[in-house]
């Protein structure tokens, strides 16, 4: 077996506002986060991590930082290009609020429809686009893993992550978002028996370790 842990990014500024943040955009983790990181290495602490991935975004890459740092620093940390969040075009760094008075429909599909998100509308990234770079890459790993026993870890985004993992477990495009996005420094956990044919979901966006009520900015 080899096991996947996915960790949505520490809570930043820009959710904290509702500001669109994808590959072309970032902003500061909040001070709050690295709290809240602590909490989840502590739902970390006895697991043996063979290696860490993240994407290279700064609010991905600093929370990887301080949660290896937490866990003994001890953990393989490598930067993946492929683990990027949606390229979100012309939306980066606007207000959800705006955002939605624009393009109502647009929007509507991206959370709730993926099937109907019109990427070429917003000079964006498509579901297939990024739902390719991130399943190959976690795929890629399963088939390395001849001994079917590593712990591997990955820091991505929220938008990215939601529409890999149902990807790797076969939920259709226009289901993908049915039970919503994933929380800041949410932990998922994921199985696969066969080196990467099928992945199996074992707990979904789980946030009980965080010891703290959660509202639509953490999720967003």
């Amino acid at each position: 077996m080899t096991r996947f842990y996915f960790v949505r990014h520490g809570k930043t500024q820009w959710n904290l506002e509702g500001r669109y943040q994808g590959a072309h955009g970032d902003s500061p983790l909040l001070a709050t986060s690295f709290q809240d990181i602590k909490l989840l290495a502590q739902r970390l602490q006895g697991i043996n991590i063979d290696h860490i991935y993240t994407s290279p975004l700064p609010r991905a890459a600093l929370t990887a930082q301080a949660l290896d740092y937490e866990l003994g620093n001890k953990i393989p940390l490598t930067k993946i290009a492929a683990l990027k969040e949606f390229d979100l075009g012309i939306l980066e760094g606007e207000k959800f609020v705006t955002v939605e008075q624009k393009y109502p429909h647009l929007i509507w599909a991206f959370r709730h429809d993926p099937s109907q998100y019109q990427a070429q509308l917003v000079q964006g990234e498509s579901f297939a686009e990024v739902i390719q770079r991130t399943t190959k890459f976690v795929v890629d790993l399963a088939r390395q893993d001849a001994v079917n026993r590593l712990t591997l870890l990955i820091v991505s985004h929220g938008g990215c992550l939601t529409a890999m993992i149902k990807s790797l477990i076969g939920v259709p495009l226009h289901l993908l978002r049915q039970d919503g996005g994933l929380s800041n420094t949410s932990l998922t956990t994921v199985d696969t028996y066969d080196q990467g044919k099928t992945f199996h979901l074992i707990q979904w966006n789980d946030t009980s370790f965080l010891q703290r009520h959660l509202n639509k900015s953490d999720t967003v």
